[in-house]
């Protein structure tokens, strides 16, 4: 009897030094390859203070393609860290700045406000735990203890906290070998041909839940939530919307309703709302249905961009 339980002993710890081999492997490459992932920007981070965090879902994104952000910190003059991701509502967006504020500061915070993000948990709570996220997300016990609160207070799934801990979605990671870029990235010098029926697709992925209108005021409390976080470490905040093309625009539902709600949470000098949703229509400025190309961020950057984040504080 003791000799089984003995070989039992020895078996299981040669299966979990196998799997750590595999962990601490996985967790090298993905160091390796990393990128986009805000956690990975964070932990890889020279830099402790900033002037600018940028924060948002996809949209927010190409401001940090290629070497733009080079160009705005080089004609400015300030540290800038893009956090945004695809696909992140408030929930997730507050999660990356806890990470960051961590070990670093920063003195303004621009937030990029998508309305598809504030009406569902497909962009909010189930971010938490998709496999392309964890998989790029360094391993850090302040990261997983986070998480975990998340999971106890926010409706996280637990399994995306034990995928995470355990690295399994890291382990079984497809393109290990591939570097961490989201599509869009690749596709920022390409011009968009519109069309009706990419735009009906889009439309369909971004809002998928039929009740969407009763989450709005969850996800508002969420957004709350982050600016308080971002008055308790004496943050100013901008809240912008970014340009999207008239036919895409066209096709949001009750985005006026949306607009009065950010207007409502940013008022009494908490931060600084500006609808520029409008400023470029021509498709030209874009690779898709609504994502920003690089003569489209290099516009809005020259016309707006660059006066914001270079205003003196109020």
């Amino acid at each position: 009897m003791m000799r089984q339980t003995r070989a039992t002993i020895i078996f299981l710890g040669i299966g979990l030094l196998i799997y750590a081999g595999f962990y601490l492997a996985a967790e090298r490459l993905m160091y390796r390859n990393g990128h986009s992932n805000p956690f990975f920007k964070i932990a890889t981070t020279k830099e402790k203070a900033f002037d600018w965090v940028i924060l948002g879902a996809s949209h927010a994104m190409p401001l940090d393609f290629a070497d733009f952000n080079d160009r705005m910190q080089g004609e400015t003059g300030l540290r800038i860290i893009n956090l945004a991701s695809p696909g992140t509502g408030p929930l997730y967006n507050r999660f990356a700045l806890e990470g960051f504020l961590r070990n670093h500061r920063t003195r303004n915070l621009l937030y990029v406000a998508d309305s598809f993000a504030f009406y569902s948990r497909t962009w909010n709570e189930d971010r938490f735990g998709d496999a392309k996220m964890l998989r790029t997300t360094p391993l850090a016990p302040y990261t997983a203890w986070s998480l975990l609160q998340y999971s106890r207070q926010e409706d996280v799934d637990p399994r995306a906290v034990a995928d995470y801990v355990t690295g399994f979605s890291k382990i079984n990671n497809r393109d290990r070998f591939q570097k961490d870029v989201w599509e869009g990235e690749l596709q920022f010098d390409r011009a968009y041909r519109p069309s009706s029926a990419a735009i009906k697709s889009r439309i369909k992925y971004l809002f998928p839940d039929p009740g969407r209108s009763a989450e709005l005021p969850r996800y508002l409390t969420e957004f709350d939530q982050m600016l308080k976080l971002a008055e308790q470490h004496n943050i100013r905040v901008v809240v912008i919307k970014m340009p999207t093309p008239a036919q895409f625009r066209a096709a949001l539902l009750n985005e006026a309703a949306f607009d009065g709600a950010i207007t409502a949470a940013t008022a009494n000098d908490r931060a600084g709302f500006r609808d520029l949703s409008a400023e470029l229509d021509e498709p030209r400025f874009y690779f898709d249905t609504d994502h920003l190309n690089r003569t489209g961020v290099t516009e809005f950057f020259d016309r707006h961009l660059k006066a914001i984040l270079m205003a003196p504080p109020n």
